[in-house]
């Protein structure tokens, strides 16, 4: 006997798998190939034993253990989110009055990509617009898709988003009667993923300004994704776009305690509007009462301590040799070839490559298939563009060099050499023949 189907939401059914999953679970269940793939994290420097130590603290205490192996409050353990608001604010050099937040305006949630989509339930309804970078972070544009919401992009430069293309988006939908719609502009403002790039300074505060500019109905409001601000290599700290919205009216800052920290813990933050603390705490209370408690509480020990900032610190160190190895392996493999080009991030752990329009990065493609044989993984370039907004390039690569050691960095890069001298040899001979 057949069973009945199953009737699924129009939400399910809109949304789609996360691009990346496929080459998450080739990089895990393939020993031999070198992923450059996937966003994880370095595995030897997570920090094991200062974790230890935290928890040691915790636990060993009959007071302090019950408290963190209890239910927690759904905005977030009150000790951290204070520590929270004086780390964010210490970062852009302020207090937090300064800097216009309190711990009114704390959210801790499961990681940020659950900030990313209780936002999206918050604000969102089908057909309502978000604007971001292009490229852009291709797992939110899973979560906006699955919303029913449209999605429309602003090009970048080396100086991050085009912001004077965003006033001209802005105003093209303004005079389209479409502004309304406007509810989100998505930025991932230091050492992008994808790309790598870092929004300017003079562009943080310009895009501010447009967003108060075009605010005439409604607020519109800026989701800053700093994931990886704490990872910078070099150059000085850049202020965040939340430091120019100092009547906290205008800017979501998003961070994560995942990439300076460890992805284990799934902790992320973010200070809002206050306006939106209660209704996401609602939203929140039906995700899951609250995240991770024992995961706060460690947390807050090690920021308690000071193991954060040493790790961090370490950190940085550990990525900067990564990412000089992928800058040194790029330049020998690729840099006697034209229209190759890659970005130099100061920071993250992403590298944005750009082959010759010969030579598809698609999933499926020549290259996708030569490079799996030669026993290396990219992220093809195409998951961070999106389609409504025009024209999707089809050669471009997004590297990591978050998990791969220095070597395995230089193997990867002359494995994607040989891949790419193989696609075009059959093509020359495919040419040939014809």
């Amino acid at each position: 006997m057949n069973s009945l189907p199953v009737s699924f939401s129009k939400k399910a059914i809109r949304t789609p798998e996360s691009p990346i999953s496929q080459f998450m679970e080739l990089a895990l269940s393939s020993p031999h190939l070198i992923s450059l793939a996937a966003g994880m994290v370095d595995g030897g420097s997570l920090p094991a034993g200062p974790i230890a130590s935290a928890v040691s603290s915790i636990l060993n205490d009959p007071k302090t253990a019950r408290a963190a192996l209890q239910y927690g409050t759904t905005q977030g353990y009150g000790p951290l989110i204070g520590h929270i608001v004086e780390h964010v604010a210490k970062l852009d050099g302020k207090t937090p009055k300064e800097l216009g937040v309190s711990v009114k305006d704390v959210l801790v949630t499961t990681g940020s990509q659950q900030l990313l989509y209780m936002l999206s339930e918050l604000l969102l309804d089908a057909g309502d617009i978000v604007i971001t970078e292009s490229p852009s972070y291709f797992v939110y544009h899973s979560v906006l898709a699955g919303n029913g919401t449209r999605v429309l992009t602003v090009p970048m430069d080396d100086d991050g988003m085009i912001t004077d293309e965003l006033d001209i988006l802005l105003e093209k939908l303004d005079r389209a009667g479409e502004l309304q719609r406007v509810k989100l502009i998505y930025t991932v403002d230091y050492f992008q993923n994808p790309t790598g790039l870092t929004l300017s300074l003079e562009r943080r505060k310009h895009l501010v300004e447009i967003v108060e500019k075009y605010a005439k109905k409604q607020r519109i409001l800026i989701l800053e994704d700093a994931a990886y601000r704490e990872l910078r290599y070099e150059g000085d700290e850049l202020p965040s776009v939340k430091s120019f919205d100092p009547k906290n009216q205008h800017v979501i800052y998003a961070g994560t305690f995942s990439k300076p920290c460890a992805p284990g813990l799934k902790t992320g933050y973010a200070l809002m509007p206050n306006e939106l603390i209660e209704p996401m705490v609602r939203l929140k209370g039906n995700h899951d009462f609250g995240s991770n408690n024992l995961s706060q509480h460690i947390i807050c020990k090690l920021l308690e301590t000071g193991d954060y900032s040493r790790h961090v610190e370490y950190l940085r160190g550990v990525y900067r040799q990564k990412r000089d190895a992928m800058m040194q392996a790029l330049d020998a493999e690729f840099g006697d070839w034209l229209g190759v080009y890659w970005t130099r991030p100061k920071g993250g752990m992403f590298v944005w490559l750009t082959l010759p329009a010969e030579i598809e990065t698609s999933p499926g493609s020549k290259f996708v298939k030569a490079a799996l044989k030669e026993g290396v993984l990219y992220i093809p370039g195409e998951f961070g563009h999106v389609s409504e907004s025009g024209h999707v390039p089809k050669n471009e690569a997004r590297l990591s060099f978050g998990d791969a050691t220095p070597k395995q960095i230089h193997e990867g890069m002359q494995r994607l050499r040989k891949a790419a001298d193989s696609v075009l040899k059959t093509e020359a001979m495919a040419s040939g023949a014809a």
